[in-house]
């Protein structure tokens, strides 16, 4: 860790826990600064405010007072869930008060490297292959962020020698101030999260500091086949390492004769990878560029990528019974998830569909349903999904109780050679208490069968 002096003695507030306030808060005491953490659940319930009260931080619980923002505070690090319109957010920002992340501190600290990867969807795909990759490539990656430990954790321990691999939400890149990642991925960009931005330019222009502090030493790799991600490309001083899944590209990575190629370089034949999806290009392309520039060689690319089946939860293979393939979309929770999960697949689909009623229908799935050879349903939206279905041509549908049942219930609905797809094109929070909850019950059913 670097030796970092900044913030000796220096009164700084810690807003919001769970893991990031927690690792932000020990290591600015670990730095010498004057520590006030404010969480908004009470101390007698909250296990992690205690154990920082016994480091001899100062905590204050059960709610956010507008009043200590008169203690003069130099610094607040606030938790990246709590929004800029927050009143304690918009108080200190009125005071000049800087805000910023976990993940500005995890960088002031770092002796190592960070590869930095957002977008709207892919994100986790992405980190997780560059990550596979430098690993096979012996580059001493180190994982971070919203997948692996928290990053100011990771960076106290990380070496000159080590990669730091970490996925970033919009939510965390407007906290900023001087991350500079030697590598950024930018994969896509789509309209999300506005209820926190307020306005897709302000979610865009989050997404876009990643590259905000890059120099021409760092590089950018981005998504050409999307305009809003140029035009970010555009305003970056790194060197710009475009991708397409649709064109050959002069230089960045791109298809081109059934090759996966990158700077007019054959690295593997796309035939050979083992992820399904068009879909899934995007990731690989992106994590192919990133794995290139840090050194990794072809064999060990080629290896990662026939052999990797998805990261939990995201179309994951989960496994082959009665010559029926089984894959866990459950982190599929809107309806362009599903989409992109059904097309990935040429054989027949059976799929396992349904969850939170957020009041939405469901016509955008329409197309993709007339791919699907019959359906599955459960929870609150399984009438709304049905009538797509219905209006989509398909002739076999059940409703079942949840996701327990609704494996059985495919596999009596399927041939040899189908996929039964769990992609639920719906939030779980009507059975279950998360999307990971829904998936490991996909596949503990998946299992029983055997």
């Amino acid at each position: 860790m670097k030796e970092v002096n900044r913030y000796l003695h220096k009164k700084i507030l810690v807003l919001g826990l769970a893991k990031s306030g927690v690792s932000a808060a020990s290591l600015l005491h670990k730095l010498g600064a004057f520590v006030t953490v404010n969480d908004y659940k009470p101390l007698a319930e909250n296990p992690e405010a205690q154990g920082l009260l016994e480091q001899g931080i100062t905590v204050i619980c059960g709610d956010h007072p507008i009043e200590l923002l008169e203690e003069g505070f130099e610094l607040i690090v606030k938790n990246p869930g709590i929004p800029y319109h927050n009143p304690m957010i918009k108080g200190a920002l009125v005071k000049g008060i800087p805000v910023i992340t976990e993940v500005e501190l995890a960088y002031q600290v770092s002796e190592a490297p960070f590869i930095a990867i957002t977008g709207t969807n892919g994100k986790t795909t992405t980190t997780t292959l560059v990550f596979e990759m430098l690993q096979a490539g012996s580059k001493k990656p180190l994982i971070a962020g919203n997948i692996g430990t928290v990053a100011s954790e990771v960076a106290q321990n990380a070496a000159e020698e080590n990669n730091i691999v970490i996925e970033l939400s919009s939510f965390q890149l407007m906290g900023l101030q001087e991350f500079r990642p030697r590598i950024a991925i930018l994969t896509n960009l789509y309209d999300a999260h506005l209820d926190y931005h307020g306005t897709r330019e302000e979610y865009h222009a989050a997404k876009a500091n990643i590259t905000m502090n890059q120099s021409g030493q760092d590089y950018f790799i981005v998504n050409a086949d999307q305009e809003k991600v140029m035009e970010a490309a555009a305003r970056s001083k790194a060197e710009i390492i475009p991708f397409s899944t649709s064109s050959v590209l002069s230089e960045g990575a791109y298809v081109k004769d059934g090759w996966i190629c990158f700077n007019n370089e054959q690295v593997m034949e796309r035939k050979n990878v083992s992820l399904p999806g068009d879909h899934n290009l995007e990731n690989i392309l992106s994590s192919v560029a990133a794995a290139k520039l840090s050194g990794v060689g072809n064999d060990d690319i080629i290896q990662v990528l026939s052999s990797f089946t998805g990261v939990k939860h995201r179309l994951q293979y989960v496994g082959e019974y009665q010559n029926r393939k089984f894959y866990n979309d459950s982190k599929a929770t809107n309806i362009l998830a599903t989409k992109n999960a059904v097309s990935a697949f040429d054989q027949p689909v059976i799929l396992l569909a349904g969850g939170l009623d957020r009041g939405n229908g469901f016509d955008e799935l329409i197309p993709s349903l007339k791919k699907v050879k019959s359906l599955v349903t459960f929870g609150q939206t399984a009438e709304k999904i049905e009538q797509a279905a219905l209006e989509a041509g398909i002739k076999t549908i059940e409703r079942v109780d949840n996701v327990e049942k609704a494996v059985p219930a495919a596999l009596k609905l399927s041939e040899p050679g189908d996929v039964i797809l769990l992609s639920p094109a719906c939030a779980s929070w009507d059975q279950y208490k998360t999307f990971e909850v829904r998936g490991d019950m996909f596949i503990d059913a998946v299992h029983k069968l055997k």
